[in-house]
């Protein structure tokens, strides 16, 4: 699981070309695959939140794809830059067929973005639509930070934990973007 935060670093952003980018594939996406991730929280917090880099991690992009649409999603990538790289997961089993893809933009400074889209393979995730996107329900999510994904430790992960003890939606909740106290 993630470490602990260091809280002095709360006030960061995350770049505005970095959201930019990454909208801009996931736009191209959104009808074939499940966002999941920071992204995913990203789309469940309320519209024009404040891109704090502690509240959703925006580092790579997570995604479900069912089998369907696998050959789909694959070409779309390729056909947008993006390249298989491999890592030091592909050769373990998993439920999941986990696979990476990456590409390299040059933003308008002239500096250089890698994109990670982090690619599994899945039919049975219980889902939701929000904000014309499809992610995980809230408590599917939360399950995957014990064995998928890493950064437990972000405000939106924590804040939909309580929220949900608590009997309370966290879709578009303000708590899932704001500085904790």
């Amino acid at each position: 699981m993630g470490a602990p935060h260091n809280t002095r670093r709360y006030g960061k952003l995350w770049p505005e070309y970095r959201i930019q980018y990454g909208l801009e594939i996931l736009e191209q996406l959104k009808h074939k695959v499940i966002i999941s991730g920071g992204w995913a929280w990203h789309f469940m917090s309320e519209n024009g939140h404040t891109e704090y880099k502690h509240a959703h991690d925006h580092k790579d992009i997570d995604i479900f794809v069912t089998r369907e649409n696998v050959a789909e999603v694959v070409l779309l990538l390729h056909q947008e830059g993006f390249s298989k790289v491999w890592t030091r997961y592909d050769h373990l089993p998993s439920a999941e067929n986990f696979r990476r893809y990456e590409k390299t933009v040059e933003t308008e400074t002239g500096r250089l973005l890698r994109i990670t889209i982090d690619f599994f393979e899945r039919d049975d995730l219980r889902t939701i639509e929000v904000n014309g996107f499809t992610v995980p329900e809230p408590q599917v999510l939360l399950f995957f930070y014990r064995n998928i994904h890493s950064s437990d430790k972000c405000w939106a992960v924590m804040a939909a934990k309580r929220l949900l003890d608590k009997n309370i939606d966290p879709i578009g909740h303000p708590e899932l973007s704001k500085i904790p106290q």
